[in-house]
């Protein structure tokens, strides 16, 4: 059994170093697909059911480099193609390999928008799942990354993983970034507000605070009100703001020639 000293579940590190061995020989650094693949969590694999149609749907977005990468991992177009039409496939694949990659694709797509709500609503897979998947991947990079830096042989990852634990944690907290800026919302009851449909300023600041103290967990009636006045004055900030803008940009210049 290989165990280097690392934070990797031993379940999976045989297979991990396998990947990560195989990735060093043809890695595609055109975009991020391939170390994402690389970092898709194992033991999320056997909850992914793809959507076949989708799946091709999403495929035929990628470039051309990207589904050669793909085929090199075991997911060729033609098997999703097949799949979608709801043809038989001959030849064995490995679902393993498919189910990641469709699991990879949700990640890459994440990275690209940010927006939890339009990538699940893209794959039409509930926002606790994706959500849990991006943060599971985010961890799980963390713990590759020092699985890499355990084994010589692996230090082209290093720097790799480093930045894209970095953009994965980004990630995760980017849609909270909004509530977070209202006084009083720190991340973790930013989490809770969004995940209850308070995804933005103007939700929070046009919210009932009796309806939040009953939404939110050990939220009280007093916090609620602060949290909801503080977010109509920086409400009213940015508006105040953005009209200022507007007026400047209408302004004929004085040193018009």
């Amino acid at each position: 059994m290989f165990n280097p000293s690392g934070s990797v579940d031993l379940t999976y590190s045989d297979l991990l170093y396998s990947d990560l061995c195989k990735g060093l020989e043809g890695l595609l650094l055109n975009s991020h697909l391939h170390l994402l693949y690389l970092v898709t969590p194992y033991d999320m694999i056997a909850q992914c059911k793809p959507d076949w149609m989708l799946y091709l749907r999403q495929f035929t977005l990628l470039s051309a480099a990207e589904q050669k990468m793909s085929a090199a991992v075991g997911v060729p177009e033609s098997f999703v193609a097949r799949k979608a039409a709801g043809q038989t496939v001959r030849k064995s694949v490995n679902m393993d390999a498919v189910r990641r990659m469709y699991l990879a694709l949700v990640l890459f797509f994440l990275l690209k928008e940010t927006n939890l709500w339009s990538v699940a609503d893209r794959f039409q897979l509930s926002r606790g799942f994706v959500q849990s998947l991006l943060s599971s991947s985010s961890a799980f990079c963390s713990c590759v990354l020092h699985f890499t830096e355990e084994l010589e042989e692996l230090w082209p990852f290093r720097a790799l993983l480093s930045e894209l634990t970095r953009r994965l944690s980004y990630c995760v907290t980017a849609e909270l970034v909004p509530l977070m800026e209202v006084a009083g919302v720190m991340e973790s009851r930013a989490k809770q507000l969004y995940n209850a449909g308070y995804k933005t300023l103007p939700h929070l600041a046009n919210a009932d605070p009796t309806v939040l103290c009953r939404t939110i967990e050990n939220l009280f009636k007093k916090q609620a009100n602060q949290i909801v006045a503080a977010a109509k004055m920086l409400l009213s900030e940015k508006a105040a703001a953005l009209q200022e803008e507007v007026d400047e940009l209408l302004t004929k210049p004085s040193d018009l020639p």
